[in-house]
C-alpha cells in the first residue's frame, strides 16, 4: 500500500504545492491504491513534501516517486508519446519545476498581501508572541534561497515577464488539444495542470495569475483536469469544469 504524505487541500487548490499535485494526479493515472496523509516538513526526507511510503520503502521528490512508480509497477505514463514528444515533455516540466515555481513562491510568499492571504496560516499554531519573528526568519531563508536559485535576483517585473512567458508556452503548446499531446493525459500533465492551476489560484491576485487568465484554452484545461482527476473538488476560480 502506497502512502502519500502532503500538505492537504488549501488556498481552493487540491493542495497548495503543485509538487504533492502533480504525485497526486501521478497516483491516479497509476491505478495503483494509496492514501495520503498530512506530513511533517521537519521529518520529512530531504525535508520536503511530497514524499511516499511504500510497502515500507520511503521515496521523497516527485520526479524519484514518478520513476519509482513507473519500475515498480511496470508502467509508463508516456507511452502513448513519441521519442520527440518525451523531450518536449520534459522540458516543459523543467520549466514549470525550475522556472514558475520559483516565480509563484515569490508571488505567495514574498508580497506582504498575499502572505497574508494564505502561507501565514501555516503558521497559526505559533504562539501569536514569537509568529512575527518565526515567519520574518522564514521569509528571509526563502528570499536568501530563491536568490541562490537566481529568480530572486530580479526585479518583480522582470520575475513576472518570467512566468508569463512560460504560462504563453503552455498555452501554444496545448493549443485545441483537450490534454497535453492529445486526447487523453500523460505523465506531462501532471506537473502542467499542478502549476497552471498555481498560477490561477483564487486566493491571490497576482500579475501571474492575470497572466495565466489571458488563456482560456489554459483555464479550460484545469477546468477538465479537475473534472477528471478532482470530482469532488470545486473549480479553480475562472476554470469551470469541463467534460
Amino acid at each position: 500500500m502506497i502512502t502519500l504524505y502532503t500538505f492537504g487541500p488549501a488556498f481552493g487548490l487540491p493542495d497548495p504545492s503543485p509538487f504533492v499535485t502533480k504525485v497526486d494526479v501521478l497516483l491516479k493515472l497509476s491505478g495503483q491504491p494509496y492514501a495520503t496523509k498530512i506530513g511533517d516538513v521537519r521529518a520529512a526526507p530531504k525535508g520536503k513534501l511530497p514524499y511516499i511510503v511504500d510497502d515500507g520503502e520511503v521515496i521523497a521528490d516527485s520526479t524519484f516517486i514518478r520513476w519509482h512508480l513507473e519500475k515498480k509497477y511496470a508502467l509508463d505514463f508516456d507511452r502513448s508519446l513519441t521519442a520527440e514528444q518525451r523531450a518536449t515533455a520534459w522540458a516543459f516540466e523543467k520549466m514549470a519545476e525550475d522556472n514558475l515555481y520559483w516565480a509563484l513562491i515569490d508571488a505567495w510568499w514574498l508580497d506582504d498581501t498575499n502572505f497574508k492571504k494564505g502561507p501565514l496560516t501555516y503558521f497559526q499554531n505559533v504562539p501569536a508572541l514569537i509568529r512575527p519573528v518565526v515567519t520574518g526568519m522564514v521569509r528571509r531563508d526563502i528570499r536568501k534561497r530563491m536568490k541562490g536559485q537566481g529568480m530572486g535576483r530580479h526585479s518583480g517585473q522582470e520575475i513576472v515577464a518570467l512566468a508569463t512567458r512560460s504560462l504563453d508556452a503552455f498555452a501554444t503548446k496545448l493549443g485545441d488539444r483537450p490534454f497535453f499531446f492529445g486526447a487523453e493525459p500523460s505523465g506531462v500533465d501532471a506537473t502542467i495542470f499542478a502549476f497552471a492551476a498555481g498560477a490561477l489560484c483564487p486566493q491571490f491576485d497576482t500579475p501571474i495569475r492575470a497572466a495565466a487568465e489571458r488563456h482560456a484554452n489554459l483555464r479550460a484545461y484545469v477546468g477538465r483536469m479537475v473534472a477528471r482527476f478532482y470530482p469532488e473538488h470545486d473549480a479553480i476560480a475562472g476554470c469551470p469544469k469541463q467534460v
